[in-house]
């Protein structure tokens, strides 16, 4: 448990240390915000369907925890080169329990990330339908941030360059983010593209956070954290896998 919370810690560390990290991170998810959220308003207000600013928090919400939880990986690839990662995995401790607390660490980052822009949507406006659920969310997050972050671990553990890894998550990510309904709502939607959208697991990350903070799903809320509670086990189990192979 130990070697668990060091790692975990030096992940926060890094995190807080960094003030342009914070900063350059939190303005996609503002440009995405204000930009969609205030000039397509009035499109969704004809439409019949409320508040789009309501509706895309969410969403943005999701977008920030996905993107910092899955970029983490980037972390093993640095390590590797400046030498910290071979430190690391010849110490007498298990493989597991270091791929454990940096999993926990960028989970815990990107959950943060993702309270972060949620109170920053607060002061644009937005308002949850339910303020006693709203702590619900931090679960919520934390389950979809430990998801993408054994993802992006897993990935960057069988990669050696740090420009491939950006070129594949960003590859993987725009597909996982655009398909997840952040953006639009999953009812209606074409036979083909609502079949991709079941085979996403951030939309039910994305589902849950409506559900919770605006009382709204698709899915229902069972269905989210089931979806989201097996896609997890298997992603950190997969992650633990391919980290265990890392040659130093």
């Amino acid at each position: 448990m130990h070697t668990i919370y060091i790692m975990w810690l030096r992940e926060l560390k890094r995190y807080f240390r960094s003030k342009s990290r914070i900063i350059g991170s939190l303005g996609q998810p503002l440009l995405f915000m204000l930009a969609l959220g205030y000039g397509l308003g009035s499109v969704f207000r004809a439409a019949g369907d409320g508040s789009y600013f309501q509706f895309l928090v969410p969403g943005i919400v999701g977008m920030s925890i996905i993107f910092t939880a899955i970029f983490s990986g980037i972390q093993i690839i640095w390590d590797r080169q400046f030498g910290f990662l071979k430190e690391t995995l010849v110490a007498p401790v298990s493989r597991l329990t270091i791929m454990t607390g940096r999993t926990l660490g960028g989970a815990t980052v990107a959950s943060i990330q993702g309270i972060i822009v949620l109170a920053i949507s607060m002061a644009f406006g937005f308002r949850p339908t339910d303020w006693w659920l709203a702590p619900l969310a931090l679960v919520f997050m934390l389950l979809v941030a430990l998801l993408f972050t054994a993802l992006g671990t897993g990935i960057a553990s069988v990669l050696e360059d740090m420009q491939g890894f950006q070129l594949i998550m960003n590859f993987l990510v725009m597909p996982l983010f655009f398909l997840s309904g952040a953006l639009f709502p999953l009812s209606g939607l074409p036979p083909i593209l609502a079949g991709l959208t079941l085979i996403d697991p951030l939309s039910y990350g994305i589902d849950s956070f409506r559900a919770i903070l605006v009382g709204s799903s698709h899915f229902g809320l069972g269905v989210d954290f089931l979806v989201l509670a097996l896609v997890t086990s298997a992603f950190l189990a997969i992650g633990s896998y391919l980290f265990s192979k890392i040659q130093i």
